[in-house]
């Protein structure tokens, strides 16, 4: 089964073709251009070097949340538009446990963290037996303080990965948890990660449909936000 994935939920950008759990090609990319003018010619490319057409793929895969609106919203359009135009299952894959997978070989604790801002954090926990991770929460956004609190009860050291995971490090150490962090090639997010979480979304027989395709944000965003506090300010008045 050939997938190929799509990752554009923070600043790091990338593509990959895999299959089954067999990496063929991968494209990654920091560079902080948009990517909605990287993401798809990056793809394009991709399997233009191994020599496959997007009529041979099987399945579209997408990181498709949590991590920034825009980012989101190109990589799910852009997924979208190749499952309808190609009529081919996708894969909508937490960002989260996309990031788990690509260090799950490190076995233990494994804590995916996105920077949310506002002190908050995109996170879930699991735990990896060297080859998997299983997840220990759903996804969610959450205080720094809160996921302190939540780290000291397990009493466990936990690995750090994602964009979040030296800030994490930074603001959570002093408060005595045992944390480590990933190396840097292993902390961003990759599309090989999407790749392998959608592999058992189609084994499982979880795949959608690129109409059924959707962002999943965790919380409103900025301008909702203002809104909603305008509207609250103004009933009080």
């Amino acid at each position: 089964m050939k997938i190929l994935a799509l990752e554009s939920s923070a600043l790091a950008c990338s593509a990959c073709l895999t299959e089954d759990d067999f990496l063929i090609a991968e494209s990654y990319e920091n560079s902080g251009m948009t990517h909605s003018v990287t993401l798809l010619p990056m793809a394009e490319e991709l399997l233009g070097r191994v020599g496959v057409t997007l009529q041979d793929v099987d399945v579209i895969a997408v990181a498709a949340g949590p991590g920034s609106f825009t980012g989101l919203r190109i990589g799910v359009s852009a997924a979208k538009g190749l499952g309808w135009a190609l009529d081919k299952p996708c894969a909508k894959v937490s960002t989260l446990e996309a990031m788990a997978w690509n260090v799950c070989a490190l076995g233990g604790e494994l804590c995916p963290v996105m920077d949310a801002r506002r002190s908050q954090v995109y996170n879930a926990l699991f735990s990896s037996d060297g080859q998997r991770p299983i997840r220990q929460t759903p996804d969610r956004a959450i205080s720094l303080e809160e996921l302190s609190s939540e780290l000291k009860n397990r009493g466990k050291e936990h690995i750090l990965v994602g964009d979040g995971a030296e800030l994490c490090y930074n603001t959570l150490l002093g408060a005595g948890l045992s944390l480590r962090l990933t190396p840097p090639n292993l902390r961003w997010q990759r599309a090989w990660g999407v790749a392998r979480a959608a592999l058992e979304q189609a084994r499982a027989g979880a795949l959608t449909t690129a109409g059924a395709l959707t962002p999943d944000y965790h919380r409103l965003s900025q301008a909702e936000r203002e809104r909603l506090a305008k509207l609250q300010a103004e009933k009080t008045e």
